[in-house]
């Protein structure tokens, strides 16, 4: 085994990090993205674990490995994963993306399509650096679902698709503040055991991998506060892009958000996005989530063969 170096741009999305690999990562050949995430999966799942697991990484990062498009209409493909596993798409990311892009020079302002596992996604950046990104096709699939959680309680909620499947909890009984964040942990972590152990899926059996709570905003310019539980256990600290496009299909199929209107959802941290969706009919919207993320670092990461430690320390 030789010395293997990765080249890597770190930036955080509303405190989010994103993990952009630019150089060195897995040749996954041709085909669509949804063939090249599961290529990735199958045969190259230790560059992922040597990108996110300490001492390279934390639980937090979200890595985004950069291929060539599918779609002919596409700048660039991507593909999301984290200590879980494989994303199908990530609001906050792709945020992180293209902010990466243009730090690099490979675009400038204006629109940039992505390919993912999940569908084409457009991506806008503004004159003031945020970006907007319009989602995939967002849709809720079962509303007031009634769970009876051991050691929680009953558990009301809906589950909605916004690139990925999400538990929107509706009755959460903890305030959704900071100094809460171990109590919503566990508390998430129970309900998503539960959607598990009794098989609760999304749409064509998709696995329900995000819990989303919610409460009262503590900025004016905010009208919800959420806490999100990712796939690998750990909690989002943006307001989550996808977790925001599942709520706003929520509250459009509940007739609280219209076409035109804004909706901002606060982190669990203080930071914002502004959402705003299309009506696709049949009950879907498009969504359009804007924040901005920051670029702190750009580095080579060396993978040494003589390292006990090369592939990630296993907790």
């Amino acid at each position: 085994m030789e010395m293997t170096t990765v080249e890597i741009v770190d930036s955080h999305t509303g405190g989010e990090p994103t993990r952009v690999v630019v150089g060195g990562g897995p040749d996954l050949g041709q085909g669509t993205m949804a063939e090249k995430r599961d290529r990735f999966r199958d045969d190259y799942d230790e560059f992922r674990v040597t990108l996110i697991r300490e001492p390279r990484g934390n639980d937090v990062i979200v890595g985004a490995l950069l291929c060539e498009p599918y779609e002919p209409s596409c700048d660039f493909g991507v593909i999301y994963f984290n200590n879980g596993g494989y994303i199908g798409m990530c609001g906050h990311g792709t945020i992180g993306l293209v902010t990466t892009l243009y730090d690099l020079g490979k675009i400038d302002k204006g629109v940039v399509r992505i390919d993912t596992p999940v569908g084409v996604v457009e991506a806008t950046l503004h004159d003031d650096l945020t970006v907007s990104v319009t989602n995939v096709p967002s849709y809720r699939y079962q509303a007031n679902v009634e769970l009876q959680v051991e050691g929680v309680g009953v558990v009301i909620g809906d589950i909605a698709w916004g690139g990925n499947w999400f538990f929107l909890v509706r009755n959460c009984p903890l305030p959704v503040i900071q100094s809460n964040i171990s109590q919503l942990s566990q508390y998430t972590r129970a309900i998503r055991n539960h959607l598990d152990q009794h098989e609760i899926r999304g749409e064509n059996g998709g696995v329900i991998d995000h819990l989303e709570v919610f409460g009262p905003p503590t900025t004016e310019i905010a009208d919800s506060k959420n806490f999100v539980l990712c796939p690998g256990q750990e909690f989002d600290r943006s307001p989550c892009g996808t977790g925001t496009s599942a709520k706003v299909s929520c509250l459009f199929a509940d007739g609280e958000l219209k076409p035109g209107d804004v909706f901002v959802q606060e982190s669990i941290i203080g930071s914002l996005f502004e959402a705003t969706v299309e009506d696709l009919g049949n009950g879907k919207v498009r969504p359009t989530i804007r924040g901005q993320a920051h670029v702190h670092a750009i580095t080579t990461l060396r993978m040494d063969p003589t390292d006990p430690f090369r592939l990630g320390i296993e907790l």
